[in-house]
C-alpha cells in the first residue's frame, strides 16, 4: 500500500520553495487528495497539479496557479476531477474543448466593422490602383459603417443592408450599387474565414435585395440620352486617356469620331486609311444606309497606329477572346468613370459626369450631343455639323443637288473638336456662310 502524503496546510505552501539544486521543477505532494501536488519552479513561482490515471495511462492535470488558487481551492477541483474519472470523462480532454468552443465563440463575436478591416487588409493588396483601394475604404466607411458596423457581422440581415443603401439608391445609383457589392464581398470574406455561419449573402442581388430595391430601369427617367456637359468635357477626356483596355480607346476614338457606338465597334482596318487620316464607313454599316466619310483628327490617327492587331481579324477594336466588343463595354466604361469620380469627391454625385439638364451620368452616344452642342457654342456651320454625325440634311430634292459631304472643312473642324477635349483650343470660330 502507497505512503499517505502528510497533509500541509496552508503555511506550509507558503514557504515552500524550490531547492536549487537543478533547473527542473520540484513536486511536492500536499495530502488531503491522493495525487495532489505543488509544482514549484526555479524562479520560485508554484502552480498545482493533480498525479492521476486516465485509463491506462499517468496523466498531470494541471490545476490552476498558486496563490489565485488557494490550497483548499487545489483539494476541491482534485476531488472534482477524480469524480469525472470515474465516470469516465477526461477532464484534460474536456478542458480542451471546452477552450476550443471558447476561441469559436470570440472568433463570431467580430463586428462588421472589424470585418470590414481585415477584409481590406487582407484582399486589397492585389489591388495596384492605390486610388481603387482609397475608394473601397471610403464608401464603406462612409456609407456602410454608420449604420451596421457595430452589428456582429455573424448577425448581419438583408434589413441591415437596406438601411445602409436605402438612403443613397435613388440619389447616388452608381455608388449605392457599389456599396452594395463591396457589402457582399466582405460578408462572403466572413462566411470563408468562420466568422459567420455559410448561408444566403444578406447583401446578395439576384432573388434578394433586387426584390427590395428599385432597379435603375424603373427609377430613371425617360427622354434623350444623357451627354457630357461640354464643361466637363476636358476633365473626362483626361479621365478616359488615363484608363487601360480596349473598351477605354474604342470610347476614344468614338468622341474623337463623334460616331456611333456600332460603328466603331465594328470598325475594320480595311476602311481606315491612316496615310490619308480617313475612315470610310461602308453604307450597310451605316444607320442611314449611305456611306460615311470621317476625317480623322491626328490623335485619332495615332490612337489607332498604337493600337495591337489581333491575328485572323479584321476589326480595329477587339474583345479579349476576339470577335467584336460589346455596346455594354463602352457604357460599362463610362459607368466607372462616373461612379470613380463620384468616390473620390466623397460621395458627391456632381462630380461625377452629368447631364447638365437631366442630371443623370452620361452615356456613350450622349458624346455625339456633347460634340453638336460644342460645333454650335464655336459657331460651326449647322449642315456641316449634321453631315458629321451622319445625320441628313434638307429635304430630298436639297440632298439631290448638295453631293458634298464637306470632307475638308469638317476635317478642320474635327481637329478643332480633338484640340478641345486635349485642353489645347479654347478659341471660338465663326463661319462665315457664302451665299
Amino acid at each position: 500500500m502507497p505512503k499517505k502524503a502528510r497533509e500541509w496546510g496552508a503555511l506550509d505552501v507558503k514557504r515552500a520553495q524550490h531547492s536549487g539544486a537543478n533547473d527542473r521543477n520540484e513536486w511536492h505532494a500536499v495530502g488531503g487528495v491522493a495525487g495532489l501536488m505543488i509544482q514549484v519552479a526555479p524562479s520560485g513561482a508554484k502552480s498545482w497539479l493533480l498525479r492521476t490515471a486516465i485509463g491506462t495511462r499517468r496523466r498531470a492535470i494541471g490545476l490552476g496557479s498558486y496563490p489565485e488558487v488557494s490550497l483548499a481551492d487545489a483539494r476541491d477541483r482534485a476531488r472534482e476531477a477524480k469524480r469525472k474519472i470515474a465516470e469516465g470523462i477526461d477532464p484534460i480532454a474536456e478542458r480542451k474543448a471546452t477552450k476550443a468552443a471558447l476561441a469559436a465563440a470570440e472568433a463570431r463575436a467580430m463586428t462588421f466593422a472589424d470585418a470590414v478591416e481585415a477584409y481590406l487588409k487582407e484582399q486589397l493588396e492585389g489591388l495596384r490602383n492605390a486610388k481603387h483601394r482609397a475608394q473601397w475604404r471610403s464608401t464603406l466607411e462612409t456609407y456602410a459603417l454608420p449604420e451596421m458596423g457595430k452589428i456582429l457581422v455573424s448577425d448581419v440581415t438583408t434589413q441591415d443592408v437596406l438601411r445602409a443603401l436605402k438612403p443613397i439608391w435613388g440619389k447616388k445609383a452608381e455608388t449605392a450599387s457599389r456599396v452594395r457589392g463591396r457589402i457582399e464581398a466582405v460578408i462572403a470574406w466572413a462566411e470563408a474565414s468562420g466568422y459567420r455561419a455559410k448561408g444566403d449573402n444578406p447583401a446578395r442581388w439576384d432573388g434578394n435585395l433586387k426584390l427590395l430595391l428599385p432597379t435603375r430601369s424603373k427609377s430613371a427617367p425617360k427622354g434623350k440620352q444623357p451627354a457630357l456637359a461640354r464643361g466637363d468635357a476636358q476633365r473626362w477626356f483626361f479621365d478616359l486617356r488615363g484608363r487601360d483596355g480596349m473598351g477605354s480607346r474604342a470610347l476614344e476614338f468614338l468622341v474623337l469620331t463623334a460616331a456611333r457606338s456600332g460603328e466603331v465597334r465594328g470598325a475594320t482596318w480595311s476602311e481606315i486609311d491612316l496615310g490619308a487620316g480617313l475612315w470610310v464607313i461602308p453604307a450597310e454599316r451605316m444607320k442611314a444606309g449611305r456611306e460615311h466619310r470621317v476625317p480623322l483628327p491626328a490623335a485619332a490617327v495615332a490612337l489607332v497606329e498604337n493600337l495591337p492587331r489581333m491575328k485572323g481579324s479584321d476589326l480595329v477594336f477587339t474583345a479579349a477572346r476576339g470577335g467584336m466588343l460589346s455596346d455594354m463595354t463602352l457604357s460599362a466604361t463610362m459607368r466607372r468613370m462616373h461612379a470613380d469620380a463620384v468616390e473620390m469627391a466623397g460621395g458627391d454625385e456632381a462630380a461625377g459626369y452629368l447631364d447638365p439638364s437631366s442630371r443623370r451620368p452620361a452615356v456613350p452616344h450622349g458624346l455625339r450631343s456633347t460634340f453638336r452642342s460644342w460645333t454650335a457654342d464655336v459657331g460651326y456651320d449647322r449642315d456641316m455639323a449634321e453631315i458629321a454625325l451622319a445625320h441628313e440634311v434638307g429635304s430630298e430634292v436639297e440632298r439631290a443637288y448638295q453631293r458634298s459631304d464637306m470632307i475638308e472643312r469638317r476635317r478642320a473642324m474635327m481637329d478643332r473638336w480633338a484640340d478641345f477635349l486635349a485642353g489645347r483650343d479654347r478659341g471660338v470660330v465663326i463661319e462665315l456662310r457664302t451665299a
